[in-house]
């Protein structure tokens, strides 16, 4: 790919609720625009998801990914993405992405070689365990404090 080639623009939030606010998706689009624009690199598409991207199945659980990554292929382009957690906060998924031959860039570091892009999905992969971490205790305490855990389907439910 050399460093004109269009890019394929993938825009993803975890929740329907940040999927709703917009925000995180407004900031991710210009993001990937003020990239493509500093390069002159031409977005031929933008997909955007609303899917956790956690789990060994999270590509056959991200169509809009899918569609992206077959776009790139057949357009000779690369996958954007704002930064590389919105791709995975996975080793294993970032590294399949690698070796999938799809390049992609990082507009928060675009001058991210694969060795570097490793490291930053390991960072990504512990902050993902320290969110986890920091849930669970924080329910634990609400729980022990005689809060009701769960939603209201499940609360109904009991």
């Amino acid at each position: 790919m050399t460093a004109t080639a269009p890019i394929v623009a993938y825009l993803r939030v975890s929740t329907d609720r940040q999927g709703t606010s917009g925000l995180g998706l407004d900031a991710q689009r210009a993001a990937v625009e003020a990239f493509a624009a500093s390069t002159g690199r031409p977005v031929v598409a933008t997909f955007v998801e609303i899917a956790s991207g956690k789990g060994a199945d999270a590509l056959d659980r991200r169509p809009e990914l899918a569609k992206a990554l077959k776009l790139a292929r057949k357009a000779g382009a690369s996958i954007c993405v704002a930064k590389l957690d919105r791709l995975s906060r996975d080793v294993a998924f970032i590294a399949g992405l690698m070796a999938s031959r799809v390049p992609f860039v990082v507009a928060e570091a675009p001058n991210a070689d694969p060795f570097m892009l490793h490291i930053y999905a390991a960072v990504a992969e512990e902050e993902r365990r320290k969110i986890a971490a920091r849930t669970s205790a924080a329910l634990q305490a609400a729980k022990a404090r005689g809060v009701q855990l769960g939603n209201r389907t499940n609360l109904e439910e009991a």
